[in-house]
């Protein structure tokens, strides 16, 4: 892989650094569910203030499970072999996956970009605050030897590229739920 090294290197120095490996596996692991408590506070509050607002919060988790079944085919699709099972001697914080769990594109970068691009379009400041998040757990994908960086690259990518499709997704959305639930979103 052109990135191997990048790899090696990041990990290298991640298996130097114990008094990181602690907060670096949990954000690694566990740092995409910080979404779920900002996703049900924006639509409690989107609730009553009209249907293009409740759209815009909605789109937030249905980018990012959009986002999941676009990673899940193009793991299939690419079928890339994590890279703890292909580079030779690396040490990883965290074990490697199964042979058959693909590495491309980072499914933890893929929610978490769909969820920060999303939320660009709900209020710009906490889109970039969002941005900042997953990159960081982008970063952390591979700090903890589960990614190759283009793995994560592409995460960012489809991702962000899925949350952006709310832009066009937005007044579709805000007309079925003025039909179908018009008490909940008059404003």
């Amino acid at each position: 892989m052109i990135d191997a090294g990048i790899y090696r290197g990041v990990t290298d120095f991640a298996w130097a650094q114990h008094w990181l490996s602690g907060v670096a596996i949990a954000v690694a692991e566990y740092g995409v569910f910080l979404v779920v408590p900002v996703i049900l506070a924006l639509l409690w509050r989107a609730r009553h203030h009209g249907a293009d607002r409740l759209a815009v919060a909605m789109w937030v988790p249905l980018s990012m499970a959009l986002a999941f079944a676009a990673d899940t085919a193009l793991k299939s699709l690419f079928a890339e072999v994590r890279p703890c099972r292909v580079v030779a001697g690396v040490h990883t914080l965290l074990p490697c996956d199964p042979p058959t769990d693909y590495a491309f594109p980072s499914n933890h970068t893929v929610l978490v970009a769909a969820f920060a691009a999303a939320m660009f379009l709900v209020n710009r400041r906490w889109g970039r605050w969002a941005a900042v998040f997953a990159v960081v757990i982008g970063i952390s994908r591979v700090y903890v030897g589960a990614h190759y960086p283009h793995d994560v690259l592409a995460g960012l990518v489809v991702g962000g590229v899925i949350g952006l499709l709310g832009t066009f997704a937005r007044a579709p959305l805000a007309k079925l739920l003025e039909r179908t639930v018009p008490a909940l979103v008059r404003g």
